[in-house]
């Protein structure tokens, strides 16, 4: 069983870094629409919930409610880009065919392959923020103790919200990471198909969830169903703890900035009032 730095090497040795970037143009037009799918679904959605309940503020429970449905809005927009994207990755160097290409070849139902656990999926979010949500509350606390009593908001560090960032993706990937190999395997392409019109006349049975899940535990066994968890959590945990890190600084600065104002605003009252 090879590991990241296996491949890494692999690439180097054999002078094929640029297969480490197939699909890369893909995968970036992906992530594109998706964040810009999911973020127009959450918003839509929760206004419509605003609307329809008349609260002023949404729970946690139809946060996450509301977080699922946008991810299962975007799953489903961005599935055909998610499996052209796994079979350019998975093709053997130099025979990763164009987008357009790999999205038409097969039928359309071929492009929704793995839509199943893609929405399964979308708990991988709602457990990372779940998680995330539980220990700021608790280190919030911590630091709320141990800060004087004074108006400044009490907020996360920078190096503490990438810390937490990173815990709570590493727990939301280890427990879905099952389902991403799986729909990995079942988008992946063929490594025996060539370009032989012989051979893909002879379509193979399509791959389904029990097949794969059963042929990994038949191969590889309960290691099988996390091969490749490593690389996975590099990827996902620096890109999500990032973010984090990022939009706990965002919400600081606009703390501090909105106290700002506030206090100008009174300044401000009162020299009209003196005047």
């Amino acid at each position: 069983c090879r590991n990241l730095s296996d491949v890494l090497w692999e690439a180097i040795s054999n002078r094929q870094v640029l297969s480490l970037y197939q699909g890369l143009g893909t995968k970036n037009l992906q992530s594109f629409i998706a964040q810009f799918v999911y973020f127009y679904g959450y918003s839509y959605f929760k206004r419509l919930y605003l609307e329809k309940s008349g609260f002023k503020s949404i729970g946690t429970k139809a946060n996450l409610i509301l977080a699922a449905a946008a991810g299962a809005c975007t799953a489903i927009v961005t599935q055909p880009l998610d499996t052209a994207s796994s079979r350019m990755q998975t093709s053997a160097y130099g025979k990763s065919k164009g987008l357009w290409k790999t999205l038409t070849e097969g039928t359309l139902s071929d492009a929704f392959d793995g839509l199943g656990i893609s929405l399964l999926l979308t708990s991988n979010p709602a457990i990372q923020f779940t998680v995330f949500d539980q220990l700021k509350q608790r280190l919030l606390k911590q630091k709320l103790k141990e800060a004087d009593h004074d108006s400044s908001p009490v907020v996360l560090s920078a190096f503490t919200a990438f810390l937490v960032g990173a815990i709570s993706k590493s727990i939301a990937t280890i427990l879905t990471y099952p389902a991403i190999r799986c729909k990995v395997m079942i988008q992946a392409s063929d490594p025996d198909e060539d370009d032989d019109k012989t051979k893909r006349a002879q379509r193979k049975p399509r791959k389904t969830v029990s097949s794969v899940f059963c042929n990994i535990w038949k191969k590889e066994g309960i290691p099988g169903f996390f091969k490749g968890i490593e690389a996975q959590i590099t990827k996902t945990v620096l890109s999500s703890a990032l973010l984090l890190m990022i939009k706990e600084k965002i919400s600081a600065t606009t703390w501090v900035l909105i106290l700002a104002i506030q206090r100008y605003l009174l300044l401000t009252r009162g020299k009209l009032k003196k005047a």
